[in-house]
């Protein structure tokens, strides 16, 4: 159980520096170019849900977000004798779930500002959200 909730302390450390670094750097540009083309810098600030859906309506998410970090909080109990993997996977949704959570309760909306022109922007968060849920894909997938 410890290790699941210091894999989401520290998700939530990167995912809180970063965006303190974008509202700091990124907030008065438009964007800082890193990769002509391909990867950007963009500070965006993200009312709605994953992917931008959902606009306009801060309130209600910032509801619907803190009863789900709520469940997530109850249910870490549920991986205290689960494997390794599980345990890292469940940190990072955690971690990162609370990382936009934050967000929403201080600034009733999510900062985004990683840019991949393909893709709509999103967070360090964001990120790990993806990784723990493809964790449990695939691992569940492989029979781990």
């Amino acid at each position: 159980m410890r290790i699941l909730f210091c894999v989401a302390g520290i998700v939530l450390l990167c995912d809180q520096f970063t965006k303190f670094l974008a509202v700091s750097f990124l907030k008065s540009k438009s964007s800082i170019v890193v990769i002509p083309y391909v990867f950007q810098l963009s500070f965006v600030e993200n009312t709605g849900i994953a992917f931008g859906f959902f606009q306009g309506h801060p309130k209600v998410w910032t509801w619907i977000i803190s009863a789900s970090v709520l469940c997530l909080l109850a249910c870490s109990n549920l991986f205290r004798k689960q494997v390794l993997w599980r345990r890292i996977a469940y940190g990072f949704i955690l971690g990162g779930a609370m990382g936009n959570w934050i967000d929403r309760l201080r600034f009733d909306h999510v900062i985004d500002f990683l840019d991949f022109h393909i893709w709509p922007v999103f967070n360090v968060a964001d990120s790990f959200i993806t990784m723990g849920v493809f964790s449990f894909i695939w691992f569940s997938l492989n029979g781990k």
